[in-house]
């Protein structure tokens, strides 16, 4: 299985908004379900795209900072970012196919 990256309040402006490719950032917390599912899915498509996405979690309990920075306020929340700008939002335990769907666009070919 894929190893997603951990990012800190400290790390994720190296990790994320200064990273080349496009970013997915999994604002988690080990108390939720849903994330687990959406976790799952993520180690999947990581897998797919092993160089053209990164994608790195941010747990929203030791990282206040970043989950206030971009207003995360249910879990599971991912965020794509490309050049250092959030491009996408999805919300909740959405199919993998819909995630899919949704960063396919942003993805180079």
């Amino acid at each position: 299985m894929v190893t997603l990256i951990p990012v800190t309040d400290n790390s994720f402006d190296a990790e994320v908004l200064k990273c080349d490719i496009p970013v997915i950032a999994d604002f988690w917390a080990e108390w939720c379900g849903p994330c687990k599912t959406v976790d799952a899915y993520l180690a999947e498509i990581a897998t797919q795209f092993p160089e053209g996405l990164k994608i790195v979690k941010v747990d929203i309990e030791t990282n206040p900072l970043v989950t206030s920075n971009y207003h995360v306020l249910n879990l599971p929340t991912l965020i794509l970012f490309k050049f250092g700008q959030p491009v996408e939002r999805m919300v909740g335990t959405l199919p993998k196919q819909a995630i899919l769907d949704k960063i396919t666009p942003y993805l180079d070919s």
